[in-house]
């Protein structure tokens, strides 16, 4: 019933929208919005297309779905930081309490980086003439959830545009760009702006009276201690903690459960590549295990499988290696891609302390080294295809 009441309000509105039409100039944004309500009405007429019961939107909304437990954690978990900073007992232990002052300091981040990178969609959308790309719904909640919860709010705006305009547009739109938005409108707020993503302060809010830092208060991150301290953060490391995720970073990427709950989601529904996932871990730990063998420092000896837990690494390896635009499309691409995702991140912890989150950069150089990944796995299978039909064609 109110779908039908829709459809009908939607027609009765369409006509000034057509194309040739008084708002005309308009068609690209009412057809974004008429696409976000119900399913196209258009066929395929001519050419060759692939046909499937997944399109573009199914597979945005179902990483949004995935994307949510991580989400809702970290909403739980900045309150909980924010009291136990404040020393306050009996809040940090009200688990509802302790959500709603996230969902207070989250959601302005949240609709910062909707509105700032929707706008900009919408305008180049006009501008070309083309249809608006549902793309960015995902990638304006993966913003917020890989930033500090004390980024300043224009500092994400700024960022957001950056990635979009610079990231994505420049390239062609949706499905044209080389590097993940979302990890270039990181990556641009820790090189413009480091202190702000960088330190122990950045990962607590709230904790501060009259404008300065309370005594004795340290959000320092378990990556951020591994850094500065590497002995004394691994003689007291509380893994447990790491896998829940009631520890200071970003977002929505401490809790390695909440993520996992995600990864669960994008496999069960195909979205997400196992090959990629599992590749990733895989290349992490193989790498963390090289270096407890090489040994020689407190960060070289420690378990390896420490680094699957700490930081990003996590997030990046479920949501951010298996963005099927920007990751290898062959299945020997993705393997070697993600592997090396997760060795990289693991070497750049390792041999330089100084930035032991080494996720972000490890993915935007595989980024750009992916299509030449598939050019030489291409290249291969037509040299060993074009070898036997040599040999058949001698027999």
């Amino acid at each position: 019933m109110i779908s039908k009441l829709l459809r009908d309000i939607v027609d009765r509105v369409k006509p000034p929208f057509e194309p040739g039409g008084k708002l005309g100039f308009l068609h690209s944004t009412f057809d974004a919005f008429e696409t976000f309500l119900f399913a196209p009405n258009t066929v395929t007429k001519k050419g060759a297309h692939i046909r499937d019961a997944v399109d573009l939107k199914r597979t945005v909304f179902m990483v949004v779905i995935a994307l949510v437990p991580a989400l809702l954690f970290g909403m739980y978990n900045t309150g909980l930081q924010h009291f136990r900073a404040i020393g306050d007992v009996a809040a940090a232990a009200d688990v509802l309490g302790c959500w709603w002052y996230g969902f207070v300091r989250v959601l302005p981040l949240i609709l910062v980086s909707y509105i700032v990178g929707l706008g900009i969609e919408f305008a180049f959308a006009q501008k070309r003439g083309h249809e608006v790309n549902e793309g960015y719904l995902v990638t304006g909640l993966l913003i917020p959830m890989i930033m500090p919860i004390d980024v300043p709010l224009w500092m994400v705006a700024v960022a957001v545009a950056f990635a979009v305009i610079i990231g994505k547009e420049v390239f062609g739109g949706t499905g044209m760009n080389i590097f993940n938005p979302a990890l270039l409108a990181r990556a641009f707020v820790f090189f413009a702006y480091t202190p702000f993503i960088s330190g122990d302060k950045v990962w607590v809010r709230g904790v501060t009276k009259g404008g300065e830092y309370l005594d004795g208060f340290s959000g320092a991150t378990p990556l951020t201690q591994l850094g500065e301290n590497a002995s004394d953060m691994l003689a007291g490391a509380d893994v447990w903690s790491w896998i829940v995720g009631t520890i200071p970073g970003s977002i929505g990427e401490t809790s390695v459960i909440a993520i996992l709950i995600g990864a669960a989601i994008l496999l069960y529904t195909g979205v997400a590549s196992w090959r990629v996932m599992l590749s990733v871990f895989a290349g992490g730990l193989v790498m963390g295990l090289l270096f407890n063998a090489i040994g020689g420092t407190p960060v070289m000896d420690m378990p390896a499988y420490y680094h699957l837990l700490l930081g990003g690494f996590a997030f990046g390896a479920v949501f951010m290696a298996t963005d099927p635009v920007t990751a290898a499309q062959t299945n020997v691409g993705k393997v070697i891609v993600g592997f090396m995702i997760g060795a990289i991140a693991v070497l750049i912890r390792v041999v330089n302390p100084g930035y032991p989150e080494g996720m972000m950069l490890s993915i935007l150089f595989m980024n750009a080294l992916a299509p030449l990944v598939d050019h030489f796995v291409v290249a291969a299978n037509v040299r060993r295809r074009t070898k036997v039909a040599k040999v058949k064609t001698v027999k």
